[in-house]
Formats: structure tokens, C-alpha cells, sequence
């Protein structure tokens, strides 16, 4: 049976148009569309469908409210349509905290050189949401009519805590109780390399990436005593407010990385959009590269593979790193790579990815040494570093 789509957007083109790329493929088949973000909720209650694609930029209701209202009254997958703009950088992360789990450029001509390839780029992101409607159902189940069941990214204060009351260094940090927060499963047995030492925290995603990431750096205490390196699939116009964004709720330091950052503890440094990072120097004088990549070589810029294989070259066997939700294999090498030197990989549990795709390919090849629910990571990675 085919997993049925609701297209949502007031542009008689543009539901033709995606209408006609989806219905393309057999197992997808819109059911309907939606020419505002009322009709939308309203058509989410009464079809159903296993996902959705969704418009910001809405008469009557934006994209942003009918996300909250839908994830609040029927839990669906939804996947957002965004301009590459700073605005639209702004509005595809409120839509995401809000529940949507992925997003793509309006403008096709952005994410691939075809069309044919555009189109199957878009069959392929609905599919894999479509598959994750289950998960979503039972991630937002149990909780109370009073509570709000969009992401854990709501349920952080939008404003840094001042410095005196922010959380100290603990090894048990508060647990979330968001519509993200997953099954609860026993703590995992951590098990430690005698003798290493940590010097670098290094955390590659994709797809769900934002919401995981928010997730994690929500809850690392303030004076966390790694520099920390994030790549997360995304254009180039989005990085700088993502790391803003993440800047203003984190008790820890959170950037754009730049060419020339020294890496010190307790900050995060997230990869620029359509650009490389790299780790030059020693683990004791480490800074960020920031290089232009043109090659055809290399599909994802950044390159989860690429800031890895560099930190192994630096810092060798002191790095912990972790694969987070994504899709595709990129991390495997990179992770490979640091492996190869002694450091210690972790990868995120199928249950808790929106796709299992680049936490399954270093699973599968033996690589990572653990598989954690993303409710667990943080608890985890502080307990692992705080005894190194």
C-alpha cells in the first residue's frame, strides 16, 4: 500500500508541481492538498496521511502555527519547504522546533542540477518520513492535554541563563520530558578505554540533525571541558542562525566555525554550510580550517567524513565521536579513520532516528562501539568525559 501525502501551499503551481513528482513514484500517492495552514490541520485530522509536505508562507494560518496545531492534534511526519534566505534560515528552524522533521529549498534548482534528480531527491526525504509516522505517534503519546507536544526545542528558555546560575558540572543533568524525549531504556554500560583521555568532542548529523544536536547541547554543563566540533548537513545560509540560535540556549559556546578559530573547551563549533572544516595543528594548538570545496567528488560540504578524518590526524585517539540521525553513509570513513587511531565512536539507536541511515552505516561496519537512545547521549557523553 502506498503511504499517502497531503501537499500543502497556496501556490496552485507548486501543489501541481509536487503533486506530479511525488505521484511518480508507487509507493507515494497524494491523497489531497491544502491551500492554507488551517486547511492543513483540518486535513490532518480527517485523512490521516503518513506525511506531509508543508509551505512557511501561508494565508490564514502560516506553515509554522500548522505545524504546532497538527503535532498537537494528529502527529504526522512533515516536511518543510524553505527559501534559502536568512529569514527562511529563521522560519525553517522555528518549523522544526515546532515538530516538522525535515526540510528542502523551494527553489529545486538549489538542491540538484536536474530535475529528474530534484524529483528524486523529494521522493526520496518523503519516503523516509513517511516510514517514521509510527515513531512519531508514539513519541508524542502519554502526555498530558496541558502539555506541549512539539519538540524538546520548546521546552528550553530562549534566553542563556546568566552566568551565575547557570548548571554546574554534573554527570546527572536534568532529563528532558519533551515530545522528543524517547522510551525511557536502561542506562548503557559505558565501556572505557583504560588510561585515554578526551580531548575533543566530534558530532556529525543530517536529516533530524537540528532537533538531536539542540538536544544534546541543551544539556552539557557550561564548563564542559572539550572543544567541540559539529557537522550538520545544511546550506550555507542556514549555519550562521542555527549556531546563533543554539548560542542563545546552550550554557555552553556554540559558533559558526571560522578560519582561524582555536579550538578551547566548552565551546561548540558548527561547520559552515557549503563549505569544509577541518582541525590543523596539534591537539594542544588546534585550530579551524575553513576551506572552499568545488570538487564534484565530494557531495556533502561540509563533510561529516572530512572534519572527522582531520581531527584523527590531530588529535588521534583523544576524540569521542558520534553519529547522529542522517541519511546516507556519510561519518563512516571519517569515523573509520579516527577508530583506526584509538578514539572512541558512538552512533544514535535506530528507535530514536528520524533516519537510521548514517548511525546504521558505521554500526554495520563494526565500527561504532555503542548505539544510544538520543534521550541518552548527553547523560552519556558526560559520564564517559568526566572520567577520561
Amino acid at each position: 500500500m502506498a503511504y499517502k501525502v497531503l501537499v500543502v501551499d497556496d501556490s496552485s503551481f507548486f501543489r501541481r508541481r509536487v503533486t506530479d513528482i511525488l505521484n511518480k513514484d508507487p509507493q507515494l500517492e497524494v491523497i489531497d492538498v491544502a491551500v492554507n495552514g488551517q486547511e492543513a490541520v483540518d486535513k490532518a485530522l480527517s485523512l490521516k496521511p503518513d506525511v506531509i509536505t508543508m509551505d512557511i508562507e501561508m494565508p490564514v494560518l502560516n506553515g509554522i502555527t500548522a505545524v504546532k496545531k497538527i503535532m498537537a492534534q494528529s502527529p504526522t511526519p512533515i516536511l518543510m519547504f524553505s527559501s534559502l534566505t536568512h529569514q527562511g534560515a529563521k522560519s525553517t528552524l522555528e518549523a522544526l522546533e515546532a515538530g516538522a522533521l525535515d526540510f528542502l529549498p523551494k527553489k529545486f534548482s538549489e538542491i540538484a542540477q536536474t530535475s529528474d534528480e530534484a524529483g528524486g531527491l523529494l521522493r526520496q526525504r518523503v519516503t523516509q518520513l513517511a516510514r517514521k509516522r509510527g515513531f512519531i505517534q508514539i513519541s508524542t503519546s502519554g502526555l498530558s492535554a496541558s502539555t506541549n507536544k512539539t519538540s524538546v526545542l520548546n521546552k528550553t528558555p530562549l534566553t542563556r541563563p546568566p552566568l551565575q546560575t547557570r548548571k554546574p558540572f554534573t554527570s546527572t543533568p536534568t532529563p528532558l520530558t519533551s515530545a522528543q524525549s524517547y522510551t525511557k531504556q536502561p542506562e548503557p554500560t559505558l565501556r572505557k578505554t583504560v588510561g585515554q583521555k578526551y580531548k575533543l568532542l566530534a558530532i556529525g548529523t543530517s536529516t533530524g540533525g537540528p532537533v538531536a544536536l539542540q538536544n544534546i547541547l541543551t544539556q552539557l554543563p557550561q564548563n564542559f571541558p572539550l572543544p567541540i566540533i559539529l557537522v550538520q548537513h545544511m546550506p550555507a545560509t542556514f549555519t550562521q542562525a542555527f549556531a546563533n540560535r543554539l548560542n542563545s540556549i546552550c550554557n555552553i559556546e556554540v559558533k559558526e566555525a571560522s578560519d582561524g578559530d582555536i579550538l578551547k573547551a566548552g565551546c561548540a563549533y558548527l561547520a559552515p554550510g557549503g563549505r569544509q572544516m577541518l582541525i590543523s595543528g596539534t591537539e594542544n594548538t588546534a585550530k579551524i580550517k575553513i576551506m572552499d570545496d568545488n570538487s564534484e567528488k565530494i557531495t556533502f560540504k561540509p563533510s561529516v567524513d572530512i572534519s572527522f578524518g582531520s581531527a584523527a590526524k590531530v588529535y588521534g585517539g583523544n576524540v569521542l565521536g558520534i553519529i547522529l540521525t542522517g541519511m546516507g553513509v556519510d561519518g563512516r570513513d571519517g569515523a573509520r579513520m579516527l577508530k583506526s587511531k584509538g578514539a572512541t565512536i558512538w552512533a544514535q539507536d535506530e528507535e530514536s532516528c528520524v533516519v537510521y541511515g548514517m548511525p546504521q552505516a558505521v554500526h554495520v561496519a563494526g565500527i561504532s562501539q555503542l548505539s544510544l537512545p538520543l534521550d541518552r547521549i548527553a547523560t552519556s557523553i558526560i559520564k564517559e568525559v568526566k572520567h577520561g
